[in-house]
């Protein structure tokens, strides 16, 4: 069997993610992001255990005080910031045993160029004991979503965009995809959301819930923002034969005049909760019942990851997976 990235709903061994560390990143959100990874953490280690990078003797002092006696392991390693979906390894499983995948990462599209980051997936890896392929093009692990069957989606405002892999065409994409880590199928879908530094991951629009069943965001009025990339993303997959479901939109969250990339779809699933993005509007209470209804045998719960936002993702883009 090629060795394949299993859908996140299959059974973890750990879940990776790292300690909001740099001042200078997060400025006033700092104390308020470290709560909400906290929270997060605390979550997911009621059923797993957690594996969290701190990059400093403060953030490590910071973590400790605020994980005691959570089912946590503490690893200090030098990164940039705590995006480890995109920077950390992306695990896969084989007849051959558990394996790894380390792409080249380049501040998506060159935006955010941070010392440590390019560390993070061969650390990770080695402190897993899975041995890691390098790949030599650019690839984030929220630019993709799978559901364990060799069937994935991403969109074509970032795996196509010229500021990640120049020359590369879809072909080639899918090419690589399937070379790397066995992915035999590729939906592509348009736009990401707006105002998504990261060129449209897909994790904040579309995600697998069953194989060949895909969620994606219904919008919340006209005055959305995404609402034509919505529209657009449920016309491509639905005439690409996948079942389908919607969940709720945040709607239009504003901050310092500007929409920002608020998604409940940047959930994250651990062994038994799922810890959905929350906001502080109208539609939390209606979006976490829909996406609870999703996995059924499962926890889920939503907590506010507003201070996260500020940094660019949410609860899906700080975590990694690592199968059982």
């Amino acid at each position: 069997m090629t060795a394949r990235q299993p859908a996140e709903w299959e059974p973890h061994a750990a879940t990776w993610t790292a300690w909001p560390s740099a001042p200078d990143l997060w400025e006033a959100d700092l104390g308020p992001a470290r709560a909400e990874v906290a929270a997060l953490v605390w979550a997911i280690a009621e059923h797993e255990r957690v594996e969290l990078l701190v990059a400093t003797e403060e953030a490590a002092a910071s973590a400790h005080e605020a994980l005691h006696g959570a089912n946590v392991r503490f690893h200090r390693q030098a990164f940039g910031d705590i995006w480890l979906r995109d920077t950390g390894p992306l695990f896969l499983g084989s007849s051959a045993g558990p394996a790894a995948a380390g792409f080249r990462f380049n501040g998506w599209g060159g935006k955010y160029q941070l010392d440590g980051d390019e560390a993070v997936a061969a650390f990770v890896a080695h402190a897993a004991g899975v041995p890691l392929a390098r790949h030599d093009w650019v690839l984030e692990g929220g630019a993709i979503e799978v559901d364990g069957s060799g069937l994935c989606v991403t969109t074509e405002a970032c795996l196509l965009n010229p500021n990640r892999n120049a020359g590369m065409d879809r072909a080639e994409v899918e090419s690589h995809l399937r070379r790397d880590l066995g992915l035999e199928r590729v939906l592509w879908l348009g736009d990401g959301l707006a105002n998504d530094h990261t060129d449209g991951h897909v994790d904040n629009l579309a995600r697998f819930v069953a194989p060949g069943v895909l969620a994606l965001p219904v919008a919340a009025g006209t005055d959305d923002p995404n609402v034509e990339v919505y529209d657009d993303a449920y016309d491509r997959a639905r005439d690409f034969g996948l079942d389908l479901v919607r969940v709720p939109s945040p709607g239009a969250v504003i901050v310092d005049g500007v929409a920002v990339p608020a998604s409940y779809m940047n959930w994250y699933v651990a062994n038994g909760v799922v810890v959905v993005p929350t906001y502080g509007v109208a539609n939390d209470e209606a979006a976490v019942g829909v996406i609870g209804s999703l996995f059924p045998g499962r926890r889920t719960v939503g907590l506010r990851a507003n201070a996260i936002l500020t940094g660019g993702g949410s609860f899906h883009c700080i975590t990694q997976q690592q199968p059982a």
